[in-house]
């Protein structure tokens, strides 16, 4: 038997939702891709029983309640997005807080003691958040691009190793990162020359 792409992927499915489903009768509390898998599935079968746009939706939003799932699944799977077949073509469905958990099932985070807040929920801090930097020897370099292309360079990359088409005092960079938060970068576009601040490696002698 030779199978279309999207239906080895639709027998994937079908396998992790009866898995699922399995699970749930032996009385565990499912995991956010373990409800997701059954949630999908009903919409599924019913766009192949022929049913319509609303009927799909509420076959995928009674598929499983916030009783059925760990604590905490509730916050994390916020919505559902699945393209299914119907009688007029493929059609998305979105479900948009699909296990009620905003519903008056869980509290919203803002409203919810930190203890009860679910996953993802932002907690003010007791104090501001010290300057991870604070104390450390800085300093500003000049640098241009002499490529054609532009070059980005990360915040925590060695600056005096970076890419040799830009150019700058490289001894006075040893030792020194960009002075930005972690993940962030700086871009040169081709020819561009700006001034940037560093700040030296935690535990690099001053």
């Amino acid at each position: 038997m030779r199978l279309t792409p999207w239906e080895e992927e639709r027998i994937l499915l079908f396998s992790a939702a009866d898995l699922a489903r399995r699970r749930r009768e032996r009385g565990l509390l499912l995991n956010a891709p373990e409800a997701i898998a059954i949630i999908c599935d009903a919409m599924l079968e019913a766009a192949r029983d022929g049913a319509g746009y609303a009927e799909i939706e509420s076959a995928g939003r009674t598929a499983v309640g916030l009783a059925d799932v760990i604590p905490g699944v509730g916050e994390i799977v916020d919505e559902v997005r699945l393209e299914v077949l119907m009688g007029d073509g493929v059609r998305l469905v979105v479900l948009v807080d699909p296990l009620g958990a905003g519903e008056g099932g869980a509290a919203a985070p803002e409203a919810a003691a930190p203890e009860a807040a679910g996953p993802g929920a932002v907690r003010p801090a007791a104090e501001p958040r010290p300057d991870p930097h604070a104390g450390r020897d800085r300093r500003t370099l000049t640098v241009r691009n002499d490529s054609r292309r532009s070059v980005r360079v990360s915040s925590h990359y060695p600056f005096e190793r970076v890419n040799p088409r830009l150019s700058f005092d490289r001894a006075a960079a040893a030792g020194f990162h960009l002075d930005l938060p972690a993940g962030a970068s700086e871009r040169w576009a081709p020819g561009e020359t700006r001034d940037v601040a560093l700040v030296r490696f935690g535990g690099m002698p001053g």
